[in-house]
């Protein structure tokens, strides 16, 4: 399903609001980033992805594929694949529940279309792009492999061998994205395992590199069409994507307390005052 450019950040709204009110119903799941790469999923499946939900199939074959690495923010992932028309838009509401296909981490034991696998063990997910995209590339399979990582992730030594592999292997069909809030569950980047310059080191493993404000969807727009022209190329393509954790919600913005919080009621109420309700309508 696509989506005009003015209803882009429309539909982020939406599934911000999709995000607080399944988490609160669970009790439990991470708030912080899913809100904050709310315009990146609204901007990548509703704008830029070459894929049918309707026709999703486990190889991908003929359509461009999306790896989560950072799986802890599934509530985003799940509200946006509902809302593209992956599954019934209802079944948000069992986020985490027992026997429910939204476990608290993507997992592709139930079979819910639109997942490819399973991460809840950071680090993997590059991993697991770089190889499909290897894939299309051995194939003459034209499209495109998108991939998005937490910088905290970063910290895992996987993600590093990924990116040298697909440097060192000219892997240029996959378009990998970071999302650069500095904060993690202990704290800032800088005070756990200081990251330096993120760009200089994909730059280093052979990759041409991109930035972009995370919350500006024409922004995130351009720059996809960057990364495309830039395929092909010989290198893979790095997105230094700049968010706030938490945005959206003045009370939930920057604090990485939110990075694994459940709103309370109160506090649920209070973020949908701040996340106006829109034409796409609440499950």
């Amino acid at each position: 399903m696509k989506i005009t450019k003015e209803e882009l950040p429309i539909m982020a709204c939406q599934i911000r609001r999709d995000v607080v009110r399944m988490i609160n119903a669970a009790n439990s799941g991470h708030t912080g980033g899913s809100l904050g790469t709310a315009d990146y999923f609204a901007t990548l499946f509703f704008s830029v992805m070459n894929c049918e939900p309707s026709k999703f199939t486990m190889s991908g074959e003929g359509e461009d594929m999306f790896f989560l690495s950072n799986g802890h923010i599934a509530p985003v992932l799940y509200a946006t694949m509902a809302r593209a028309g992956y599954f019934p838009i209802s079944e948000l509401g069992t986020l985490r529940k027992l026997h429910s296909r939204l476990q608290g981490h993507p997992s592709i034991k139930h079979d819910l279309p639109g997942l490819r696998m399973a991460s809840g063990s950071l680090g993997q997910g590059l991993s697991n792009a770089v190889g499909a995209a290897l894939g299309k590339k051995m194939s003459g399979d034209k499209n495109f492999v998108y991939a998005l990582m937490g910088d905290g992730e970063l910290n895992e030594g996987q993600i590093w061998e990924a990116a040298m592999f697909a440097g060192a292997k000219k892997v240029d069909n996959l378009i990998a994205t970071v999302d650069h809030n500095g904060l993690q569950i202990d704290g800032s980047n800088e005070d756990v395992m200081n990251l330096f310059d993120l760009q200089d080191k994909f730059r280093a493993f052979g990759w041409e590199v991109l930035s972009v404000d995370g919350h500006d969807t024409d922004a995130l727009i351009d720059v996809f069409d960057k990364a495309r022209l830039l395929s092909g190329k010989g290198k893979p393509i790095f997105i230094d994507m700049k968010t706030e954790m938490g945005h959206g919600v003045d009370f939930m913005t920057n604090l990485a307390k939110w990075h694994g919080t459940a709103p309370s009621d109160e506090q649920t109420a209070e973020a949908l005052k701040q996340l106006a309700e829109t034409p796409f309508g609440d499950y």
